[in-house]
């Protein structure tokens, strides 16, 4: 239907991270975003998780371009494989500069797809999609040129906020775009979806500027080395360590492939203003004395592969942490996150490291708007219909209690799942259907061949262990010859555990001799059926067991 929009979140509903969502108007769709979520604690060998595409596979030709609200890798982190599975390479991408930069460098890790198409503009600038005429919204986020968007359709204007807080001294870009939200407000908003990350944080977020003093502080006080983690992507913290480290007599050295490769693009489009002689090399810098140097790193969020948790570990190429060093973590664990963060902090303790860390000192806010915010967001836009997004279950709650507050009907309110399709008019919302969405787990090369089931079996095996089971069978006569050869891992230390292994063989033969000539499948299952249940009685554990027949 032509005079229909249709709204479909993909991802970034009930959750943090993977943010994906879908414009619909008659035959033309646009992309908003295309992130990952980083893995959960109980995702075994798990990379990353995207998306669930399916919805756009038979709509490819219909796609009219992708649309970025910034760089963070839950909103751009799923390209390469949406580009590369669903849609073509020369679908065009609508970013910021450095967005636009960030994306570009992501995809040059990917060569098979090709170079992709990438149209650039900055907020308070506008272009048309298809049947959408799209405006890029100053914002003010944790990442410069970060946008909110105003969607224009026959039925009414939509506004995205993307990730957002009003932020008045940002370190960093210009400040929110307070007369343009006013302005869309007062000309009619029919839809507003408003970032809800910070939905149960009363008050406002501080201001990014709140750091400085913290780390005047710190690099006042610090006698050696001093090593701030942060995300790549959050330039105003390096920033504000470059300034500090002027001030101080410190250079700074950067370490981590993605901090590197950010801070470089941040440079060339004027987001970063290092001073000669700033920036040195991070060989340069171990061979300075320890009170003239400052350290930029990632792995802030206890990311085992990171800088910071191999330095905690012991096995960072370069640098060894020592008594002396100050260890900065200039962030808030992502939730999910907070034992491996935990985990690293102690480790840094262990080695002799002075560890600073919110709530210890203000050196980290959030990106995120706080609910004094969020109901601003709603006064200036007056928004007929209200849809929370980015977020749990909960943010999302809580943002439309918010509305209501500000005076939003409750009936105009509208709590989405992914999948969820929500059409509007000029005059209604509803929802009307749901389409599949879910989870796309990447591992190494492998994307989507990971499901339920292996991720069930993933689990018994990090809980419980496996034992293996080989048993002989007489090729003659068909019938099970011998005992089953025993092997288990993950399940008890075997050289103090040969007699328990020696009565499951057993129990199991004690099965198998009684059954005569028996189909393979049949052996199979009794062999599993009797270990499953004696490693149950005996050690109150469920391993996996798993069966083999062989013939002699």
């Amino acid at each position: 239907m032509t005079n229909t929009l249709r709204l479909i979140p993909l991802g970034g509903l009930g959750e943090i991270g993977k943010n994906m969502l879908l414009f619909e108007f008659g035959r033309d769709i646009i992309v908003v975003d295309a992130g990952i979520m980083f893995p959960e604690h109980d995702m075994w060998g798990i990379d990353v998780v995207i998306p669930d595409f399916g919805y756009l596979r038979d709509k490819a030709d219909r796609v009219r371009g992708i649309v970025i609200t910034h760089g963070h890798e839950d909103h751009v982190g799923a390209l390469p494989y949406l580009l590369g599975d669903v849609l073509p390479i020369a679908t065009p991408i609508y970013a910021t500069p450095l967005a636009a930069g960030l994306i570009e460098a992501k995809l040059s890790e990917f060569p098979a797809l090709g170079k992709p198409t990438i149209r650039r503009f900055k907020a308070g600038e506008g272009f048309r999609v298809g049947a959408f005429e799209v405006e890029f919204l100053a914002i003010t986020h944790s990442i410069p040129d970060g946008v909110g968007l105003a969607i224009r359709t026959s039925v009414g204007t939509v506004i995205h906020t993307g990730d957002f807080k009003f932020d008045y001294t940002p370190v960093r870009g210009g400040g929110p775009g307070f007369s343009r939200l006013g302005q869309l407000g007062a000309q009619g908003v029919l839809a507003l979806l408003s970032d809800s990350t910070g939905a149960e944080r009363a008050g406002y977020t501080p201001s990014e500027a709140l750091i400085e003093p913290a780390f005047d502080t710190i690099f006042r006080e610090a006698t050696g080395r001093i090593i701030v983690a942060t995300f790549a992507s959050l330039l105003s913290r390096v920033q504000q360590v470059i300034d500090a480290a002027q001030r101080h007599n410190r250079v700074v050295a950067l370490a981590g492939y993605s901090m590197l490769k950010t801070t470089e693009i941040a440079r060339q489009l004027g987001h970063l203003q290092v001073p000669s002689g700033a920036l040195v090399e991070l060989n340069e810098a171990l061979h300075l004395p320890d009170d003239r140097v400052a350290i930029v790193t990632t792995g802030s969020q206890g990311q085992p592969e990171a800088a910071l948790a191999r330095m905690a570990e012991g096995t960072h190429r370069q640098i060894e942490v020592k008594p002396g060093d100050t260890i900065v973590l200039s962030s808030t664990p992502i939730p999910g996150n907070e034992e491996e963060v935990a985990r690293v902090i102690n480790k840094l303790f262990a080695r002799g490291a002075n560890v600073i860390y919110p709530p210890l000192a203000n050196v980290h806010v959030s990106g995120h708007a706080s609910q004094e915010e969020q109901k601003l967001m709603l006064a200036l836009t007056r928004p007929r219909f209200f849809v929370p997004v980015h977020g749990e279950l909960r943010h999302l709650h809580a943002h439309g209690r918010l509305a209501r507050q500000m005076g939003v009907a409750a009936e105009n309110i509208f709590i989405l799942e992914n999948g969820a399709v929500l059409e509007l008019t000029r005059d209604s919302a509803q929802v009307v259907e749901r389409t599949p969405s879910g989870n796309i787990f990447v591992d190494g090369s492998g994307v989507g061949d990971i499901g339920p089931a292996v991720m069930r079996e993933r689990e018994v095996l990090a809980r419980d262990g496996f034992v293996l089971a080989v048993v002989p069978v007489s090729p003659a006569t068909g019938e099970v010859s011998g005992k089953p050869e025993l092997v288990s891992r993950g399940l008890v230390y075997l050289p103090e555990s040969g007699d328990l292994m020696e009565r499951a063989a057993e129990r199991a033969w004690s099965v198998l001799r009684v059954a005569g000539k028996t189909k393979r499948q049949a052996i199979i299952e009794r062999t599993q059926e009797a270990l499953s249940r004696f490693f149950f009685e005996e050690t109150k554990r469920k391993p996996m067991v798993v069966v083999v027949v062989t013939e002699g």
